[in-house]
């Protein structure tokens, strides 16, 4: 049989298993590979890049008094591009609600997957919506489509506990007293803090060029880390300013230490080097979050000076 009909079936059929040829390098039956690994919808685009997908219809989402469809910006992708050393470089959007962020993250970390950006993309949305970006490098496409499907495995467990993202930590409220073992704390963190009522705060300043001219701490590029509570009990938040190389490490580092990643993103636009800005808040015995913030910094190649 040699119909017009035959002959292009024959065509599509060849398509589906033959290797898919990228400049430089080719996915080629990883595509079936990535199917089997995340059990989640295949496509091929024109380019060749191979994407799955996972709409967030789970949780109801209202903005700004509306339900929203899932298709209009719930939607949660990873994508596979062959790279001319061989291997295969993911990117990726993950929708998270914010019980789910800290488990998709670890998650993430466990897999060998970078956390590129973790910020929103709505206003007046209830439940608040997160957006975590992604990404990856390996020479097997099959070991960066297990850690998507890690993560996103690891948000059906937290929604399987609980339908309804909730909108608060287990941990018991504590009274904020401003008293705290500050020479402890300056010691861990080998910085001078300042004491603003009941606030204790560490900041460690950075340095840029823009428009020529050099800046930073009192231009708002600084790390900082503020405590509030007590000798016994406290939460710390902050910035972290981060030079490219240096976002996974202290990422990491703050994630061993049990901080919180709250949001990844940037805050100016055409500095030298670009700096990026991780958001954190922990809770627990001021030392211990001493140290967590510490151990980020150590991971700086360049943490600049502390004042």
């Amino acid at each position: 049989m040699n119909t017009p009909l035959f002959r292009a079936l024959a065509i599509v059929s060849a398509l589906l298993v033959a290797p898919i040829s990228i400049a430089g390098g080719s996915i080629g039956p990883d595509l079936e590979l990535i199917r089997k690994a995340t059990d989640a919808p295949v496509t091929v685009k024109p380019d060749g890049v191979v994407r799955i997908s996972w709409q967030r219809d789970d949780v109801p989402v209202m903005v700004d008094g509306v339900k929203l469809p899932a298709p209009a910006g719930l939607g949660s992708w990873a994508a596979f591009k062959a790279v001319p050393d061989g291997g295969v470089m993911l990117m990726g959007d993950t929708v998270v609600f914010e019980d789910e962020i800290t488990p998709a993250m670890d998650a993430a970390f466990a897999h060998g997957l970078e956390i590129t950006a973790l910020h929103n993309h709505f206003v007046f949305d209830r439940p608040p919506v997160y957006f975590m970006h992604i990404g990856g490098h390996e020479q097997s496409a099959e070991k960066l489509a297990l850690g998507v499907k890690a993560i996103w495995d690891a948000i059906k467990a937290v929604r399987k506990e609980h339908a309804t993202p909730v909108e608060r930590s287990s941990r018991s409220a504590f009274e904020i007293t401003g008293q705290y073992d500050i020479e402890s704390l300056k010691t861990i963190l080998d910085a001078e803090g300042s004491l603003n009522g009941p606030v204790l705060k560490f900041t460690f300043g950075r340095s840029a060029m823009m428009h020529g001219a050099d800046f930073g701490e009192s231009m708002g590029l600084s790390t900082w880390a503020a405590f509030s509570g007590s000798e016994d009990q406290a939460i710390v938040d902050g910035d972290f300013a981060m030079t490219a190389d240096e976002v996974q490490p202290v990422m990491h580092a703050l994630r061993s230490a049990g901080i919180h990643i709250v949001a990844l993103h940037n805050h100016m636009i055409g500095e030298t080097p670009p700096y990026y800005f991780l958001h954190y808040w922990g809770s627990g015995k001021p030392e211990e979050l001493a140290r967590g913030v510490r151990s980020a910094l150590d991971t700086q190649q360049k943490p600049g000076a502390a004042h």
